[in-house]
């Protein structure tokens, strides 16, 4: 995450166990766990979020795409139907 070796990691803790303190520096620490499992939970519950997204985007162009080749369908079974109906009735009037 922060890219921290060893040896930086050990001057940081010596840095805080003098600033803080041996009494403080337990509760810091869980702090920051906490803090750290709870950041992690919100990016997670963003991916989730933008990947819901993403897929209602999809879904949404694609029952356009069923919505115009059904209403393709319906013009072309109405001219089927209207067709036939039309060349029977200039049957009759002749």
């Amino acid at each position: 995450m922060f890219n921290i070796g060893f040896s930086e990691a050990v001057i940081i803790f010596l840095v805080a166990l003098i600033v803080l303190g041996p009494e403080k520096l337990p509760e810091i620490g869980k702090f920051l766990g906490k803090l750290s499992l709870e950041l992690k939970k919100g990016i997670e519950d963003i991916k989730r979020e933008l990947e819901i997204e993403e897929v209602e985007k999809e879904f949404k162009e694609e029952i356009k795409e069923v919505k115009k080749e059904i209403e393709e369908i319906k013009e072309a079974s109405t001219q089927i139907i209207e067709n036939p109906l039309k060349s029977d009735e200039k049957d009759n009037l002749s």
